[in-house]
Parts: C-alpha cells; sequence; structure tokens
C-alpha cells in the first residue's frame, strides 16, 4: 500500500534518513520543515513535494495535511528549557486535530521505550505522553518505541563513541549497570516504513528493539572491541546525579549539556522491550535484526567513509528561524558591526572553495588554534556548543548543517558559504566566506564577520574581542589563502562532493 506521506522533523536526524527510504518503498513524500530552505540541499530535495509548517501553528499543519494519507510525526522540544513537556503537549494536540480534521489514514509516532513499574525520566513521560496523545486522536495511529538508537550520527551513539573512545578509564554513575535494548537505525527505519501499510483497526504501540539486550557498561567495552581499543576501566559509583552526569559528559562529548541531560536522565530507566508484536504485522528484516556490536560497526564504517547523511546536530535551534539575517533591511536587525577582509589568492576559485567548504571539523579554523579552543572551553563551561560538534561531513556542506559552534545559514556552490554563530553571545553573529574575480581576472577571497549586539552587553562584548580580530580574522584570511595556492602548487584540486543514494 502507497500513497502520499508527510514527514514533519524532514531537516532532522530520523526524518532525513525516513525521506529516501519512503521513496525507494513508492511513497510520495511531502517533507515539512519550519523554513524549507532547511531542506534544500537534502539529495532527495527535488524529488519530494517540500512544504513550510510548524507544529506549534495550527494553520500551517492544516495545509500540510491537506491530502496525506500516513503523518509522521517525528517532532519533541528535547533540550528545549523547562517547558519542553508543555510545548511537547501543545505541539501533539495540534497535529492530532490537524490530522483527524484532515481524514489522514495513520498517524505513525517514534516514542521510546518505557518501563512498567518505575518513575519515568522528564523526556520519556513527555514522550510517553505525547504518544498517547496521538493514539486518543481519533486517527489509527501506530507508535512505535525504541530505546538507544545506534547510528553514524545519533546523539546517543556519539555521546557513546566520544566517552568511550577519550576516557580509557572513568568513573560512572549506577545507570551504567541498567538493561538496555538498542536499535540500528536501518532497523528503526524498516519498522517506521513497514507500520504505514497497518489495517486501519491497528491503533496501539509497539516494542522495538535489536537483537541484544545490554548495559551501557556493555556497550562502551563493545564499542571498544569493535574499534579496536583497549578494554575500558569502568568503576560506577551511587553518588553522580544525572545533572552531575550530564555536565560531564557534555565536557568530553559533542553533545552539548541541555541535550544530554534528558538522554543520561533517561538511561536511569530499564528500557527492554517487553513484546515483539510488530512482527506479526511487519516481518523483521530478510537477514534478522542487527546485533550491538553489528550496529556499531556499520556506524563506523559510514563514519570512516563520510557517509554520515543526516546528524544528531541537524535539528533546528529554537528561535532561530526568527532571527534576522545580515542581508535583511537594517530597521530589521538594529546596528551591525562588521570586520570586512579580502585578498587576492593565487589560485584558481574551486581551490579556493575546497578550502572554504572544508573548513572548521578536523581541519580547523586556520588562524590563532589557542584563542579557538580556549573561546570553545568557555563556551561548553557557559552552556553552549564549543568546538565539539564538528561536521556531518569533512568536506560537504548543506543549508542547516553545524560546522563546530556555526551553523551553515546560506552556501552558494562557489561562490558563497554563510555561518551562523550558536556560540553563547550577547547578540548575534555571522561568518561570511565568499569569493570574488576582480577586474583583472584574480581570484578574491573575501571574509566578514557581523555582529548584531543585543544592549550594552553586547557592545562591550564586541569591543572587548576587536583587539584580537587581527590575530583570529587576519590569521584566518591569510591561511586560508595559503592553503588554497598549496593545493594548487600540489596539483591535487579540489575533493568533489559524493553524489548518488546512500543507504541509512
Amino acid at each position: 500500500m502507497t500513497g502520499t506521506a508527510l514527514v514533519t522533523g524532514a531537516s532532522g536526524y530520523v526524518g532525513g534518513r525516513l525521506v529516501p527510504a519512503l521513496l525507494e518503498a513508492g511513497w510520495s513524500v511531502r517533507a515539512m520543515a519550519r523554513k524549507t530552505t532547511r531542506l534544500r540541499d537534502y539529495p532527495w530535495a527535488e524529488d519530494v513535494e517540500v512544504v513550510e509548517g510548524d507544529v506549534l501553528d495550527r494553520d500551517s499543519l492544516r495545509a500540510a495535511l491537506e491530502g496525506v494519507d500516513v503523518a509522521y510525526y517525528l517532532v519533541h522540544a528535547i533540550a528545549s528549557g523547562a517547558n519542553f513537556e508543555a510545548t511537547d503537549r501543545r505541539a501533539a494536540e495540534n497535529f492530532a486535530a490537524a490530522a483527524s480534521s484532515a481524514s489522514v489514514r495513520r498517524i505513525v509516532y517514534l516514542g521510546g521505550m518505557t518501563p512498567e513499574g518505575e518513575e519515568l525520566s522528564p523526556h520519556l513521560r513527555s514522550r510517553e505522553e505525547v504518544g498517547q496523545i496521538l493514539l486518543d486522536s481519533g486517527v489509527p495511529t501506530a507508535v512505535l518505541k525504541a530505546a538507544v538508537v545506534l547510528g553514524s550520527g545519533s546523539a546517543s551513539f556519539e555521546m557513546l563513541r566520544h566517552l568511550t573512545e577519550r576516557l580509557p578509564v572513568m568513573v560512572t554513575p549506577k545507570w551504567v549497570d541498567v538493561q538496555i535494548q538498542p536499535i540500528a537505525i536501518r532497523d528503526v527505519l524498516h519498522y517506521l516504513v513497514g507500520v504505514a501499510g497497518l489495517p486501519a483497526e491497528v491503533n496501539r504501540s509497539f516494542d522495538v528493539g535489536g537483537a541484544d539486550v545490554v548495559t551501557y557498561r556493555d556497550m562502551m567495552q563493545g564499542y571498544a572491541r569493535v574499534a579496536g581499543l583497549p578494554r575500558r576501566r569502568i568503576f560506577g559509583v551511587p553518588v553522580l546525579s544525572p545533572t552531575l552526569s550530564a555536565h560531564w559528559v557534555g565536557l568530553i562529548t559533542p553533545v552539548p549539556g541541555s541535550l544530554a541531560k534528558p538522554l543520561v536522565e533517561s538511561l536511569k530507566n530499564t528500557v527492554v522491550a517487553r513484546e515483539h508484536d510488530i512482527a506479526d504485522y511487519v516481518p523483521d528484516p530478510p537477514e534478522g535484526l542487527l546485533g550491538y556490536e553489528d550496529a556499531v560497526r556499520r556506524a563506523l564504517a559510514r563514519i570512516r567513509d563520510a557517509d554520515v547523511t543526516t546528524h544528531w546536530s541537524n535539528a533546528s535551534v529554537a528561535g532561530a528561524s526568527s532571527d534576522p539575517m545580515p542581508t535583511d533591511p537594517h530597521w530589521a536587525r538594529g546596528d551591525l558591526y562588521v570586520d570586512d577582509r579580502s585578498s587576492v589568492v593565487d589560485a584558481p576559485p574551486d581551490a579556493l572553495w575546497a578550502v572554504i567548504e572544508g573548513i572548521g571539523g578536523t581541519a580547523g579554523w586556520y588562524s590563532w588554534k589557542l584563542a579557538w579552543r580556549v573561546r570553545g572551553v568557555l563556551d561548553r563551561l557557559s552552556g553552549g556548543p564549543g568546538l565539539r560538534r564538528g561536521r556531518r561531513s569533512p568536506y560537504d556542506l548543506q543549508i542547516g548543517d553545524v560546522v563546530d559552534w556555526w551553523r551553515v545559514e546560506e552556501i552558494v556552490d562557489g561562490e558563497l558559504l554563510r555561518l551562523r554563530a550558536e556560540m553563547r553571545v550577547p547578540g548575534r553573529a555571522w561568518l561570511d566566506l565568499g569569493i570574488e574575480t576582480d577586474d583583472q581576472g584574480r581570484t578574491v577571497f573575501r571574509q566578514r564577520a557581523i555582529y548584531a549586539p543585543r544592549g550594552l552587553l553586547g557592545r562591550a562584548y564586541w569591543w572587548a574581542v576587536w583587539p584580537f580580530h587581527a590575530f583570529i580574522f587576519g590569521g584566518m584570511q591569510r591561511n586560508v589563502a595559503a592553503r588554497a595556492e598549496q593545493v594548487t602548487r600540489e596539483g591535487s584540486g579540489p575533493r568533489w562532493k559524493l553524489s548518488g543514494s546512500r543507504s541509512p
């Protein structure tokens, strides 16, 4: 059975991988995001109908759901502040009402596995409530309850990966020995696609888990084996609270404390499937469900091959969609401070573009390394993302991608990369890296740091860091140009973008 499927959260980790899986299964797909530009550069963007919609805006939902057969609800307000449960509740109620009004045939929701007889974490409690709201909507609903989702780029996997790789010896909370049934993203997508064709009388939740039941201690040791690392020394103690654990995870891994906290709080709960009824309706994959170490091996292979199609950081930041852009009229943004630099580069534009598009992550920022590292640590300590989020791909960027503490706001291939800062600053900041050609046909590298201050503190911040601009932005200008010239001399040329379909 096929038809039209709406995927909410299409720019997110699961949604961005579900869209091509649905297309492959023969569905017509309508992809929804708060800003349609967020989906512009996805490899499947031209194969789907892209619509703008917000689960907190009922009018936009009505338009998005019109003519839809199956609606996937892949939105949640995790790490969106103290009131995230109320936000989740309101969004789910809006979606349930709009889907019912539009005569949608089925809703599919990916929630969290919840144990019986245990006090749930706020994150799992909210997931459970959202699932129940959708089940009570009057629209036949399938709620898939998963524990830890394993895949290249998932928040849970990145947290596990960096903790294990960076800490050969660690002191951990008692939840390290709680049982978990993780599931590979490949198998999650298999079930998500499959339940779209459930009979109309099926309105229930299903537990979905992988082939193995393990503890978090087992998961870290298993990761170490697959990655070829020595056995980790793990000491569990009963005194570390979820808040302290989340701060520690935020400092050690790329996952910021605001996201780490709900993930860590949920690890106190036993999340093992109580039933496998899903197999009565959607048979397991022909080769069987992936075991834990096979899922890790698959995820690491994707990372080594730079084939991470979606990343946990793809999810948009609350409030970001309303930020004025540096191209908006003056009245929309207030005062702007600009550091504008340009230089002639003895290299062709494509060589310079290869360096620009590869900036950040392991390549770094081509300037005062110590200053960037110190600023990154300070940002992490203040609750910001710091520099540890890295990049989805080492050489390819698209709108919405994260590059350390920046997010790609605009990219024009070979011409412009605009990054919006997500670090903690008293204002809004952008960095433009562009390529122009002068009247003599020479390649010109133009670099602009743009800052819109907020109040007196914002203005004081700009002037406090201004003396360092010559070292930071001046050094970046010189070193990016030098790298492009080196690439040209060596004859290596740019590394072109990958093309073609990719499996989940």
